[in-house]
């Protein structure tokens, strides 16, 4: 076959492999793959493991199954407990749920988050949107950023055109608020046009900056316009 690649791989249940070129991969139950592996289409079910790097046009893991490596490729999803031991580069789509772990840097044109993601590093796309919680060791950096805050979330830095940070609706919530913190914690924020609900920050730097209800900055430094609520907490403000 075309570039080596051997056809088709299915593993159910106990089982192991050699990596190589395949069309594709399928891992269910606890398959392993020993080695580098690359494949058009491939899906990780269970606690189903590569030992090595993937590159792959459409990925998949779903319950605890693990690449211990780096990813290369057009779309990836993951679900349940997945991981990735390395980085994710992608040129298309990521999308996470349930909990999943990065043990580098994250990037792709578009990047969605549901339920709880932890990147050791930086994240970067063009498209950033999150309905759940994470937790990003580094720079989130994307054009166009928009969070809805489920729980708490943090990053070291966070940089963007337009970047909207949503809290939980009032009402209910407020019932619970001494057991469920809902609120965004980053030390830097820089962009252009910057909506914030329940975020903490040192600084946050805009063009155009609005700060929401239950927001706890230290210093805001804005170009053009500056509105705060009356419950937000900025301690400093000035026109640069």
């Amino acid at each position: 076959m075309e570039n080596g690649m051997k056809g088709n791989l299915t593993i159910n249940g106990y089982g192991s492999s050699n990596g190589g070129h395949f069309n594709q991969v399928k891992l269910n139950g606890r398959g392993i793959v020993n080695g580098n592996l690359e494949c058009v289409l491939f899906e990780c079910n269970g606690s189903g493991a590569v030992h090595g790097d993937l590159k792959v046009d459409n990925g998949k893991i779903s319950g605890s199954g693990k690449v211990k490596g780096a990813v290369e490729g057009n779309n990836f999803t993951i679900e349940g407990h997945g991981s990735v031991s390395e980085g994710v580069s992608l040129l298309n789509k990521m999308n996470i749920s349930g909990s999943s772990k990065i043990g580098g840097n994250l990037r792709a044109d578009e990047i969605q988050i549901k339920g709880k993601a932890t990147i050791a590093t930086d994240c970067e796309a063009e498209n950033f949107r999150s309905d759940g919680q994470f937790a990003i060791g580094g720079l989130l950096s994307a054009d166009h950023i928009d969070v809805r805050l489920y729980g708490e979330s943090t990053a070291a830095e966070i940089g963007g055109q337009t970047i909207k940070i949503k809290g939980k609706k009032r009402g209910f919530f407020q019932l619970f608020k001494p057991f469920f913190q809902t609120k965004l914690t980053v030390n830097v924020i820089e962009g252009d046009e910057l909506q914030l609900e329940s975020t903490k920050a040192e600084v946050v730097r805009g063009k155009n900056v609005n700060i929401g209800p239950d927001c706890e900055i230290d210093l805001v430094e804005y170009k053009e316009s500056f509105l705060c609520d009356d419950d937000a907490k900025v301690r400093e403000f000035k026109k640069i």
